[in-house]
């Protein structure tokens, strides 16, 4: 092994020795020689504390919408598998919950990013809130309506004689409403339990395709899915937004958030069983089967309608398309909100 050298003790020991000895001129230039070079020595960058300063990681929050589950998959991936960190970002994802503003802690600054979904982007801006959305993970929603397969109900337009629970006010059933004859269809508040859904075969629920489907089979029911993105009414989800003041003044720092973030996803669609261990020991009310099944899922609504779709693509189209549909429904006011405001696509890596 190695050993370093004191520079200090070099220097003593070997003044020591000369004055046992008789030294020439050209003796002396030596030591002199020598001692400069030692003398240097020390004032050369240490390599451990240099790497010490390179490394140091750039605190961000990350706030989700919801406790943690598959459809934040991708971004713990990216934090579980060190792609954050490559970055050069020291993430900290924070759960959400059924009250949780994400939206408002975003535009408060309170928070540097966050998880929530397109037409909640949409939302805000009619609101005059100024966020704009960097990534869109999941392409197609997974907001369902679930019904027992004895029903015989296989398509939303053929939903009727069945009583509906649904959530306060939510757009896409005015959106529903608007679109389909919900002959004989009587709502009820949405609980967010699916425990009368298995007891009434008559009884159907807003649902996550990922997440209620699964549990109501492990009690035996037989659930069907009706998609909204058939009907047309399709906001990405899980998707990644900030003030569009970060954009400007961290420009770097939302690009590197915006790639790790993509790697993130692309690991947990290839294997995700890591990151779901990971949420597993995060999340008390959710177990390794329901995660592994919320993957398998998530992985049809992704990639969109072209299976070589890049993670995390938006195009303005698909944002008109919303806006639009949200006037339509009176949800928010006529030729307020424009697509090319809520959105930010620069700083998606490129195919």
């Amino acid at each position: 092994m190695t050993h370093a050298i004191d520079p200090f003790t070099f220097k003593h020991n070997i003044m020591y020795q000369m004055t046992y000895r008789r030294m020439n001129s050209l003796q002396w230039l030596l030591l002199g020689l020598l001692l400069s070079l030692i003398g240097c020595s020390t004032s050369t960058p240490n390599p451990e504390t240099d790497a010490n300063e390179a490394t140091t990681l750039t605190p961000v929050t990350l706030q989700l919408n919801w406790f943690p589950e598959a459809e934040h998959g991708g971004y713990y991936a990216a934090l579980e598998h060190g792609f954050f960190s490559e970055e050069g970002l020291d993430v900290t994802i924070l759960p959400g919950g059924p009250n949780a503003s994400v939206i408002q802690q975003v535009a408060l600054g309170r928070i540097d990013f966050a998880v929530t979904n397109a037409d909640r982007v949409i939302f805000a801006r009619d609101a005059d809130i100024d966020v704009t959305a960097l990534m869109a993970p999941i392409q197609n929603t997974p907001r369902c309506i679930m019904v027992h397969q004895e029903t015989g109900i296989t398509q939303l337009q053929d939903l009727r004689d069945v009583t509906l629970a649904i959530g306060t006010g939510p757009a896409f059933f005015k959106y529903m409403q608007l679109k389909l004859p919900l002959q004989n269809v009587k709502t009820v508040a949405y609980t967010g339990s699916i425990g009368a859904f298995l007891i009434d075969k008559q009884y159907a629920q807003q649902a996550y395709v990922f997440s209620e489907p699964f549990i109501a089979q492990q009690q035996g029911a037989k659930p069907v899915t009706l998609m909204l993105s058939e009907l047309g009414y399709n906001p990405y989800a899980s998707v990644l937004v900030t003030r569009t003041e970060t954009t400007s003044s961290r420009s770097d720092l939302t690009r590197r958030m915006v790639r790790a973030s993509v790697r993130g996803w692309e690991q947990y669609l290839t294997d995700a069983k890591p990151t779901n261990s990971y949420i597993d020991s995060l999340n008390d009310e959710i177990d390794m089967a329901a995660l592994e099944f919320g993957a398998q899922a998530l992985a049809k609504l992704c990639r969109g309608d072209e299976a070589e779709t890049p993670i995390g693509t938006m195009t303005e189209k698909r944002w008109e398309t919303l806006i639009d549909q949200l006037e339509e429904i009176d949800a928010i006011e006529d030729k307020k909100v424009i697509a090319a405001d809520v959105f930010n696509g620069e700083y998606l890596p490129a195919p």
